[in-house]
């Protein structure tokens, strides 16, 4: 069998549910937002975008709000991680959530290759339907017509994370 260090991170990462208080490094932030940047995308068209977020207050706002949408007001969603990347996409493209999706997965599992937790967080197209949300895109400056495609939650992990379930017997199928 094919190994490598590439291959290996993808076997190895899983997401990241308990985190540490302590902000990541801005090098690794930048690290994990660069490889962001080189996910596919249709047509080449770069239709995402990235907001950082490390202020504890817009951070929870943006929990509150996933809480609410997830029908449980209050709920830590973002398991204390210390960083959200929030990612949207143009929603004038017909690939936007596609290539939002593509750019999640280049930011997990960038993290995972330099060690960092992380895990992708759902409910960014709800959030930012409602006017909360819309508010604090006004507020970070973001303007135009974009979709939530997900938050990535990012930090120290401060227990192991789960191991892997088996990989299910028919996941894949090879026609020659």
């Amino acid at each position: 069998m094919i190994t490598n260090e590439t291959l290996a991170t993808l076997k190895g990462r899983r997401s990241c549910k308990n985190f540490k208080p302590e902000q990541i490094k801005d090098e690794e932030l930048e690290a994990v937002l660069e490889a962001g940047t080189y996910a596919p995308t249709g047509m080449g068209k770069q239709s995402p975008i990235m907001i950082a977020v490390q202020n504890k207050e817009d951070i929870a706002e943006l929990e509150r709000i996933n809480a609410e949408v997830f029908g449980k007001p209050g709920a830590p969603m973002f398991y204390g991680a210390p960083t959200v990347i929030v990612v949207l996409a143009d929603a004038d493209r017909v690939t936007a959530v596609y290539d939002g999706s593509l750019v999640m997965g280049n930011l997990l599992n960038a993290a995972a290759s330099i060690g960092v937790g992380a895990c992708w967080i759902h409910r960014a197209k709800e959030t930012f339907e409602r006017e909360d949300g819309k508010a604090l895109l006004k507020k970070w400056g973001i303007e135009g017509n974009y979709i939530g495609v997900g938050n990535c939650v990012l930090g120290y992990a401060a227990a192991e994370p789960a191991p892997a379930l088996p990989r299910k017997a028919d996941y894949i199928t090879i026609i020659k």
